[in-house]
């Protein structure tokens, strides 16, 4: 038995952090297997969700926390630009966008906060 004390860590992050949200998501995906993609109340829901995720970067970009504050708003915005547009030209990826828009963060920082 003395090989597996520390598995008891991660038997508790699978049953409390893992297991409670997963039960929800099967569950969504039982119920919205019956959603229209066009209806009404899930192109609102997909406004909603896109909505918020815009206020979500508007406060990072402009209320940046930690040591993004460090970085200039202008090459914070830069970087979502170019995030953007990487994510319209890459075919809507959303990769293609967290890479772009990370890599300009990344590369303005450095040249600009030496």
């Amino acid at each position: 038995m003395s090989g597996y004390e520390g598995l008891w860590g991660y038997l508790v992050l699978v049953m409390v952090g893992f297991l409670p949200s997963d039960v929800w998501r099967l569950l969504g995906v039982l119920v919205g297997r019956g959603i229209d993609e066009e209806s009404e109340l899930l192109v609102w829901v997909r406004a909603v969700a896109t909505a918020v995720l815009a206020g979500v970067i508007a406060k990072i970009a402009f209320f940046p926390p930690g040591s993004l504050a460090a970085i200039p708003l202008s090459v914070r915005l830069m970087a979502i630009s170019c995030g953007f547009v990487a994510f319209l030209l890459v075919r809507r990826s959303v990769f293609a966008g967290l890479v772009v828009g990370e890599t300009v963060l990344m590369a303005g920082g450095f040249w600009l906060t030496r």
